[in-house]
């Protein structure tokens, strides 16, 4: 049996890539039974008597998933932030990072719209960018406009699978212009009456990028750490992981623990206040979550 590489889903049907042919396919009922819906990103077996008319018949094991937006199999996230409209923000940021750090998947922090910043804004996207790369994330300053960064970030997308995510309005779809500008993507501007950006992908598909795919998904600005446990949250936060080696008790969470480095780095400000901050709020909602049953 032919196997493949779903590259799109949409009303039902699964867009898959074999050969650079590309399969237009069902889910069998089986997976319905089951519970397994296929993603994109996903390997599959399937058969086909043509490209119009093909049945998926196997999902492959996973690497990794996500759930919104919904895709398998990602090498690396893209977190597109803008500078302003609408303005960076570091806790929807970190929200972010440990979603993607929980998912095993590298992440890599892209601030948009430089073109922009004033002086002032612009001086302080770079102390931010200064902070997450002591953090040890790669960040890139780019702007759709003119282009700066974008040669930059093209090389690390080769030979990789890379979901670009972030908050509506961002520059999501800009951005993979500027990168393949034969896309022509549908781009929207901010709403002013609400301040942020309209939704203007409506699907999860992943798009060729020279050597590499990536995924253009729907925008989002709602997070929630439903399968995160309280002692999970220090691995999310390499600085902070780092860190806690210094701690004097295995497992401290960082709070109400005597000689605890975190906690002293943060105070010191080793440790910028905000990331630290950032961690025992995201540990106070994991706690505070209901059980699920």
């Amino acid at each position: 049996m032919p196997e493949g590489k779903i590259i799109k889903a949409l009303s039902g049907f699964y867009y898959v890539l074999n050969e650079g042919n590309v399969i237009q396919c069902r889910g069998r009922g089986v997976f319905r039974k089951n519970k397994i819906t296929p993603l994109v990103g996903d390997e599959v077996v399937y058969q086909a008597e043509n490209i119009q008319e093909g049945y998926i018949l196997e999902v492959k094991e996973r690497k990794n998933e996500l759930v919104r937006p919904p895709i398998a199999n990602v090498d690396q996230a893209i977190l597109v932030f803008s500078a302003v409209e609408p303005d960076f923000s570091t806790a929807l940021l970190d929200r972010f990072l440990v979603l993607v750090e929980y998912n095993h998947i590298r992440p890599v922090i892209c601030i948009t719209k430089m073109d922009l910043t004033t002086a002032e804004q612009k001086e302080l996207i770079h102390s931010y960018a200064e902070d997450y790369r002591n953090a040890g994330y790669e960040v890139m300053l780019t702007s759709s406009e003119t282009e700066e960064g974008i040669k930059e970030l093209l090389p690390l997308l080769e030979g990789e699978i890379s979901v670009f995510a972030g908050q509506s309005g961002v520059g999501k779809s800009s951005l993979l212009n500027a990168l393949r500008p034969d896309l022509e993507l549908k781009t929207d501007d901010i709403s002013t009456h609400l301040g942020r950006g309209k939704h203007t992908t409506r699907h999860v598909e992943l798009i060729s990028v020279g050597e590499g795919h990536v995924a253009d998904t729907p925008g989002f600005s709602s997070l929630e750490f439903m399968e995160i446990e309280a002692e999970d949250l220090n691995y999310c936060f390499p600085d902070i992981e780092l860190l806690s080696e210094e701690c004097k008790f295995r497992g401290c969470l960082h709070i109400k623990e005597p000689k605890c480095a975190v906690k002293a780095a943060a105070e010191s400000g080793e440790l910028p206040q905000y990331r630290y901050e950032h961690y025992t709020s995201f540990l106070e909602e994991i706690k505070d979550r209901k059980p699920r049953y």
